[in-house]
Order: C-alpha cells, then sequence, then structure tokens
C-alpha cells in the first residue's frame, strides 16, 4: 500500500488526501443509503399519507433525473476541463453538500405531494452534479494501487454506520444525523474551496502524477492516446446487472415484515452490530480481492453470492414449516450484505482504474448514472408491477435467484472463452514490471 509509504515519509498533502476522500465519500453514501432510500418512503407514506406504490414512482423519477443530471454534469466537466481541476471540483462539492444541507432542513416538515415532488426535483439536481464531482477526485487524492483498499474503507464505515445506527427508519432521526455531519462540512468544504491553501495546492498536482493518473485498466501511449484495456459497455452491463438484482430482491425483502424485523430493523442492537459487521468484513476482503484479481472474478463472486442469497431466503419462505414462525436465520441478510459490500467496492474504485484525469467525469457519470440509477429506476418499476399483480412473494424471488444465476453463468462463460489468453498480472505485480517508475512520487 502506497499508504504507508506516505506515512513513513510524513507526506501530510497526500495522507489529508486520503482522509478527505474517504470521508466525503462515506459520508455521502450514508445519505443515500439512509435519507433518500429509507428516509424518503417513511415521509411519503407516515406524514403525507401517499401509498407505497406512489413513494416508490417518485423514487423513480428521482432516480431518472438523477442520471440525466449526472450525465449532463459528466460530460460538461470533461468539456471544459474541470476534470483536471481540482477547486472546480471542490467548489462544485461544496455547492452540492450546501444544497443538499438546506434539503435536509427542510425534508421533515413537508406534508404534501406536491411539495415532496418539489424537494425531488431539486434533490435529483445536488446529487446528479455530485456524482462526478466527486467521484473525479478519485485522480487527485488516492494513487491506482490503493483504489481498492480505499473504496473498501468507504464502504465499510457507510454501510456498518447505516446497518447500526439508522434504526428507527424514520426521517426526522436521518434529518438530525446527516446535518450532524453537513454542516461541520460545508465550512470545511468552502475554506478549501475557496481559500488559497499550501494542502489544496500540493492536491492539484498529484493527479499528474503517474501513481495517480493512469487508471489500473488505462494503457497510454507514447503519444498521449488513451485506450481503455476494458469495455465500458460491458463492466456498464455488469454493474446494471448487479445493481438491478440488488434493487429488485431487497425492495421485496424490506416490505417482507419475516425478513426485515429480525435484520435491518430489528429493535436488538446485536443483530443490526452483526449485519453491520459483516458488511466491514466483507468490504476489506473485497478490498483486497479488487487488488490482487480481475474483475470477471469479481463479478462471478458478487453474482454467485447474491445467487445463494435469494435462493436461501427462497428455501426458507418455502419451508417454513421447518422454522418456528419469524425465526429466519441471520446467515441470508449475512450473505446479502456480503454481495452488496462487494459490489460497492467495485463500484467506488472501477469509474477511476478505467479512467485518466481527462475522462474521469465523463466515465463515472456514465457508469454510475446507467447502472446504478437507471437500475433502480427500473427494478423499482418493475417490482410495483409485479406487487400491484398480486405476484407473491416466493416468486419475486425465485426471478431474482434465477437472474443472479443467469449472471454468474454469463461470466464464468467469458471466463472460460478466455481461458486461452494471457492471464492477467496482479496490479502489484503489473507496477513493479514497470521498473519502479511509480514509486518515486511519495
Amino acid at each position: 500500500m502506497r499508504l504507508l509509504s506516505y506515512i513513513k515519509t510524513g507526506n501530510w498533502p497526500a495522507l489529508f488526501g486520503y482522509g478527505l476522500f474517504t470521508g466525503m465519500m462515506a459520508a455521502g453514501y450514508y445519505y443515500n443509503l439512509t435519507l433518500v432510500q429509507l428516509g424518503l418512503p417513511d415521509l411519503g407514506t407516515r406524514l403525507i399519507g401517499m401509498s407505497g406504490q406512489a413513494v416508490a414512482w417518485y423514487m423513480a423519477l428521482l432516480a431518472i433525473l438523477t442520471c440525466g443530471i449526472a450525465l449532463l454534469t459528466g460530460l460538461l466537466m470533461q468539456r471544459r476541463g474541470w476534470s483536471q481541476r481540482l477547486l472546480v471540483k471542490l467548489r462544485l462539492a461544496w455547492a452540492v453538500v450546501l444544497l443538499q444541507t438546506l434539503l435536509t432542513v427542510v425534508v421533515p416538515f413537508l406534508r404534501s405531494e406536491g411539495l415532496l415532488l418539489a424537494w425531488i426535483i431539486v434533490a435529483s439536481f445536488a446529487l446528479g452534479v455530485g456524482v462526478p464531482a466527486t467521484f473525479s477526485l478519485t485522480v487527485d487524492c488516492i494513487p491506482t494501487s490503493d483504489r481498492g483498499y480505499v473504496a473498501a474503507g468507504i464502504t465499510a464505515l457507510a454501510y456498518a454506520a447505516a446497518a447500526i445506527f439508522a434504526y428507527p427508519w424514520r426521517i426526522e432521526r436521518f434529518s438530525i444525523q446527516m446535518l450532524a455531519l453537513m454542516v461541520p462540512a460545508v465550512m470545511g468544504l468552502g475554506l478549501l474551496a475557496f481559500v488559497p491553501l499550501p494542502l489544496t495546492a500540493a492536491l492539484a498536482r498529484q493527479h499528474r502524477l503517474p501513481a495517480f493518473a493512469q487508471g489500473r485498466f488505462v494503457q497510454v501511449s507514447a503519444i498521449g492516446h488513451e485506450r481503455m484495456r476494458r469495455s465500458l459497455a460491458g463492466l456498464i452491463v455488469l454493474m446494471f446487472g448487479i445493481y438491478f438484482i440488488d434493487s429488485l430482491g431487497f425492495l421485496r425483502l424490506i416490505a417482507t415484515p419475516l425478513f426485515v424485523e429480525g435484520a435491518w430493523q430489528s429493535p436488538e442492537f446485536g443483530v443490526r452490530a452483526f449485519i453491520g459487521g459483516t458488511h466491514a468484513v466483507a468490504a476489506l476482503v473485497a478490498g483486497i480481492l479488487y487488488t490482487a484479481l480481475n474483475e470477471r472474478q469479481l463479478f462471478g463472486w458478487i453474482f454467485g453470492v447474491f445467487a445463494v442469497a435469494e435462493l436461501l431466503y427462497l428455501l426458507d419462505l418455502r419451508l417454513a414449516t421447518i422454522l418456528p414462525a419469524g425465526d429466519a436465520p441471520l446467515v441470508m441478510p449475512m450473505l446479502y450484505a456480503t454481495a452488496v459490500s462487494l459490489y460497492t467496492v467495485v463500484n467506488f474504485a472501477l469509474w477511476a482504474d478505467i479512467s485518466t484525469p481527462r475522462t474521469i467525469s465523463r466515465n463515472t457519470a456514465i457508469g454510475v448514472a446507467l447502472s446504478g440509477w437507471t437500475a433502480t429506476f427500473l427494478s423499482t418499476a418493475l417490482a410495483l408491477q409485479w406487487q400491484a399483480a398480486g405476484v407473491a412473494v416466493d416468486r419475486h424471488l425465485a426471478v431474482v435467484a434465477a437472474l443472479a444465476l443467469l449472471g454468474f453463468t454469463a461470466v464464468l462463460g467469458m471466463a472460460m472463452l478466455r481461458t486461452q489468453q494471457r492471464p492477467e498480472q496482479p496490479l502489484a505485480k503489473a507496477q513493479s514490471s514497470q521498473g519502479g517508475t511509480n514509486n518515486n512520487h511519495s
């Protein structure tokens, strides 16, 4: 890990970059997990009196608006060269956090569908701008060799905190929690973005260093031509499949009291701590695997674990007479949390690793918007249609399990077709074979 060399040499600007990026991304993801994904449904159903289906359609609208705004912002940032300008990205991030802070203040007091709709439109703008602005800070703060480990830290912090501290799922609780983080963040980001500091000047130069500039799956020729060693379209399809399977399954799980009340919404702190700990351990393992393996192997693991988890839920429903009522085993949310942490680590690291400082805002916007937000929109709409049509829980989960097995089989088939090709070197070996070029910038 390059982080260890920075600690030994006392490279404080580089170390600050690690802390800044990890803190920003973990807090932002916690915001999405709690206030947006869990808090808005509570607001709509409990405080405004909307039906669950109406709230879900509002959430789908949030996803599709965010997708479009993220795409436009990412392309604009690349065209104007903002992807390579740290101060511009920090100022965009500051504006996003400021707007989200104001939205967080008012959200518990919304009492009509019209006000919720207006809130969602403004929140979509903040989320859409925030995706390329914050993800593109990777090239300024995190060297290529450490991106898997940092993604693991972000995932572990966000999911462990969400599992342990989110209960009960109430919009008022989420608003107070987020304001405790966001108010100091607005002041801190404002200082970094608008006050000339040696610290930010040093960070602004890091994207030019070989250790930061070239993504893991990018080749740059001697004359400066960039070529991705992975298909952007293929990666988007794989990540879309994972997001789709996760959302389609989880939406039904949290609507099934048997599964959610003994796990994510359990009143017992020990149960929630177990799930949070599982998320954290799985994320740390995923960070190691991301650095050591290629992405096809990782996607195979993710689809496989999702398939096993969904099959266990399905079997628990169909063999309900074997277990006492309400006694759903914790192995099921444990496996589900493992799969979620695995793919989230990949999501935080992958888009920077197929990019350069020039292209990261565009690639991040395309990757996150088309895979994450679009999959969320479509899976939400499909889950609503199935629930309205009276599709049973076991049939719903059976389809999700089948899709996960299909994804696992597809990734396995692609791996078998490429067995005749030269195996990819682990990242650490690939870097050492370059003559140690990247080891002179700590």
